[in-house]
């Protein structure tokens, strides 16, 4: 059974949780926001887990019946709010699911959780009607509402809720969780997570990805070659790359790391800082025949080529152009 150790990172929010619960200082709603895949449904489970226990009041025993309920998704006083619509919670089910059985007091424990996913789905009338019963709570009733995108949320919600925002964790702890939890390579391991952009559930998908791995060596391969191309080949490799159109970014972003790589190694000679460590002989080459000037060059170039595909500029062209910027640096 999952507990707060379970937790990769979030140290912050885990010790808030514990010092509210064991100074009897909970709030009635908290607003947990952060992005997909980054330990939401896991924190907030926790969260009242820990609250219903019967053993403990800082982290869930595991072993009570209300943690076996609760863990088995039958706990009586956690409701989990539902929505058959996908992206959309309306007023029937807030009413439903909470307005209409709110005045009903637990049945075996002190609090009342309810626990809303994806809260930021909420319709206006929907969010209207939660905030009927957010300005006068019933004193054992606790709220968390999950959110990707807290600002979607009207600011008569957010103001009557405690924040807690997950933030970004740390490249290392992803790369040991992904190592050590789910025997991912070493070398795949430190890719997904300096991909992840700091978000666990990110990392764990990367790693599992065959879409993302062809993506990659896709790019690698032509990075490794770029040198020696000719015009036939920059042109397959742009019709390589409309390939993944819809993941242009993560197309560009292992170029930026690439560059980066060869950058800090032409600066530092430490590989062990590199991402790309397993190509360490074409980034040496690659850092000794080209200039800081020269890399600066391109990676200004990939920036100013997400820059115009934001803009809708076309595609093909402006992966042309990224490619003759990289082709010229070549020396």
């Amino acid at each position: 059974m999952e507990s707060f150790k379970d937790v990769i990172g979030h140290s912050e929010i885990i010790e808030y949780i514990r010092n509210a619960v064991s100074s009897d200082k909970i709030a009635h709603a908290y607003i947990v926001n952060g992005n997909q895949g980054a330990g939401k449904k896991m924190l907030a489970k926790l969260f009242a887990m820990t609250v219903l226990c019967e053993n403990s009041n800082t982290d869930p025993c595991g072993t009570c019946p209300s943690c076996l309920q609760a863990e088995s998704m039958n706990h009586p006083d956690l409701i989990w709010v539902n929505h058959e619509k996908p992206a959309t919670i309306g007023v029937d089910d807030v009413r439903a699911q909470i307005n209409n059985t709110i005045h009903i007091k637990p049945y075996k424990s002190e609090y009342k959780v309810y626990i809303m996913p994806e809260a930021d789905k909420m319709t206006e009338q929907a969010q209207n009607a939660l905030l009927k019963t957010l300005e006068e709570p019933p004193s054992y009733v606790i709220f968390l509402l999950l959110t990707s995108n807290a600002k979607a949320l009207m600011s008569t919600i957010t103001s009557r809720c405690v924040i807690l925002r997950l933030r970004n964790i740390k490249e290392t702890l992803i790369k040991k969780y992904l190592m050590e939890n789910m025997n991912v390579p070493d070398y795949q391991a430190e890719v997904s997570a300096a991909f992840s952009q700091g978000n666990l559930g990110q990392g764990i998908m990367l790693a599992k990805s065959e879409h993302f791995n062809a993506l990659m060596e896709s790019a690698l391969r032509f990075l490794r070659n770029e040198d020696s191309l000719k015009m036939d080949d920059l042109i397959e490799a742009v019709k390589e790359s409309t390939n993944y159109k819809v993941d242009y970014c993560d197309y560009l972003d292992i170029f930026t790391i690439w560059y980066r790589d060869i950058l800090l190694y032409k600066a530092t000679k430490d590989i062990d800082k590199l991402i790309f460590k397993n190509e360490i002989s074409k980034i040496k080459e690659m850092a000794k025949h080209k200039s800081y000037e020269d890399i600066e060059l391109v990676l200004k170039g990939i920036e100013n080529a997400k820059e115009r595909l934001r803009a809708n500029v076309n595609f093909d062209l402006v992966m042309e152009l990224l490619f003759h910027t990289m082709k010229e640096t070549n020396r």
